[in-house]
C-alpha cells in the first residue's frame, strides 16, 4: 500500500523501531540507520525491524554524517526518537533537512513531547501514562495502579500516533509540497486516546473512583480465576448478551442478577461469579460459551493465543524467522499479508551507497561475518 514511500529510521527504542516496522509492514522502504559496531543498543535482528533495510553508520563521523545527509534528502519521511536537541547538535534537525529536503515529513517519537517542563527529562511508558491520566483506572480499588504491559503508552499513544502523523505529513506534502514536523509525544496520544472515557463520563458512565465506572465496576466486566489457576474475561454490556451470559451459567431466572446495572449488588455479584467461575477450569468456560453471544473469552498468553482456533483460522500468529510475531495489520482486500525477515545490522550498507552513487565503505562488523 506505501510502495514508492521512503522513510528513513535513526536507531532507537520501543515505539519509534514499532512505527518504522508499521509502515514498512505497510509496504513501505523503510532504512534504518543502525549504529555501527557492537555497542548497539538493539538486538541484532529484531522482528522490530522486520522488512527494514539496515545501514551502519557512526553520525559522529563526517563521512557517515555526510551519507545519512543525502539519505535522508532521498526520503518522505524521517523518525527520530532522541531527547529534544539531540539531532539538531547533530545537524541533522529540521531545519538543516528541511534546507535540503522542504518536502520531508519529520517525526519526532518522545514522551513529553518537544516543549513543556518535562521535555528534556528521562521517562517511561509508565511515566507517560501517568501523568497523562491513561494509568488511573488500572487497579482496583484501593490499591496502587499496576504496571499494564508497555503497550498503552508507546504503542497506542506513541508509535500509532507517529504513524498517523507521518502519513497524515506525507498526504499533506503531496498537496502543496511542503513537509512538516510530527511531534508524536506519548503524553499527547494516551490523554488523546481517553477521550473515549470522558464520553462514557459524559454520559455518566465514569466515575473518578477507580472500580466505580461502568467498565471497570460491574460484576459483569471483569476478569475471573478458574480451578486450574487459568483465567475468563466477561464483558456482557448489552442487555442481549447479558441475558445470554446468565442463561449460560443457569442463572436467567435470579433475582439479583436481573439487575444488572443495580451499583449497590455489583460486589455481592461478583463474589457470587468469583466462587462459581473456580469450581471449574479454563478450558470448562471456554467449551460452555463457545458460539455464544455471551461476551466471554478465555485469557490467553500469546504462545497459547497463537494456537487457538480463531486465531489459527485469521493466520494473526507465526513463528517466522525463529521468533514468535504477529501478520501486518490491518489488512487490506486484495493484498498477501508477508512478515519479511530482519536485516543484520549493516546488511544493506554496500547497496544503499550504491544507491547514493557512494563509494562503498562496509561496516567491519559486515566485513568480519562475511570472513
Amino acid at each position: 500500500m506505501l510502495q514508492g514511500i521512503r522513510i528513513i529510521e535513526i536507531e532507537g527504542l520501543g515505539p519509534g523501531p514499532f512505527a518504522a516496522m508499521h509502515l514498512a509492514d505497510l509496504g513501505a522502504d523503510v532504512i534504518t540507520i543502525h549504529r555501527k559496531g557492537s555497542g548497539s543498543i538493539t538486538a541484532d535482528q529484531s522482528v522490530l525491524d522486520r522488512g527494514k533495510r539496515s545501514i551502519a553508520l557512526d553520525l559522529k563521523e563526517p563521512d557517515d554524517l555526510a551519507v545519512a545527509k543525502k539519505l535522508i534528502d532521498s526520503a518522505d519521511a524521517l523518525i527520530e526518537g532522541f531527547r529534544p536537541g539531540v539531532m539538531e547538535r547533530l545537524g541533522l534537525g529540521p531545519a538543516d533537512c528541511h534546507a535540503t529536503n522542504p518536502r520531508l515529513v519529520y517525526g519526532r517519537m518522545t514522551g513529553w513531547g518537544q516543549t513543556g517542563p518535562r521535555a528534556e527529562t528521562a521517562g517511561h511508558d509508565l511515566n507517560y501514562i501517568a501523568q497523562s491520566g491513561a494509568l488511573w483506572y488500572a487497579s482496583e480499588p484501593g490499591s496502587p495502579p499496576i504496571t499494564p504491559a508497555t503497550l498503552v503508552g508507546d504503542i497506542g499513544g506513541g508509535a500509532l500516533y507517529l504513524v498517523i502523523g507521518i502519513l497524515t505529513g506525507i498526504l499533506n506534502a503531496q498537496e502543496i509540497g511542503q513537509g512538516t514536523v510530527v511531534d508524536a509525544a506519548i503524553v499527547d496520544g494516551s490523554a488523546h486516546m481517553m477521550t473515549l472515557l470522558m464520553a462514557l463520563r459524559q454520559a455518566g458512565g465514569l466515575a473518578m473512583e477507580r472500580g466505580h465506572s461502568l467498565l471497570d465496576g460491574p460484576h459483569w466486566s471483569r476478569s475471573y480465576v478458574c480451578a486450574d489457576g487459568g483465567y475468563v474475561s466477561v464483558q456482557a454490556l448489552e442487555p442481549q448478551f447479558y441475558a445470554s451470559f446468565l442463561d449460560k451459567l443457569g442463572l436467567a431466572d435470579d433475582p439479583e442478577f436481573a439487575k444488572q446495572h443495580d451499583r449497590t449488588l455489583w460486589p455481592k455479584l461478583t463474589a457470587r461469579l468469583t466462587d462459581i467461575f473456580v469450581r471449574e477450569p479454563r478450558l470448562h468456560w471456554d467449551d460452555l460459551f463457545a458460539g455464544s453471544d455471551a461476551c466471554v473469552a478465555v485469557v490467553l498468553s500469546p504462545e497459547e493465543s497463537a494456537r487457538s482456533a480463531h486465531m489459527t483460522a485469521r493466520d494473526v500468529w507465526h513463528h517466522t524467522h525463529g521468533n514468535l510475531q504477529a501478520s501486518p495489520a490491518p489488512r487490506f482486500d486484495g493484498f498477501v499479508e508477508d512478515i519479511q525477515p530482519a536485516p543484520r545490522r549493516g546488511e544493506h550498507t554496500e547497496e544503499i551507497l550504491s544507491e547514493l552513487n557512494l563509494p562503498a565503505t562496509p561496516d567491519p562488523l559486515t566485513q568480519q561475518r562475511r570472513a
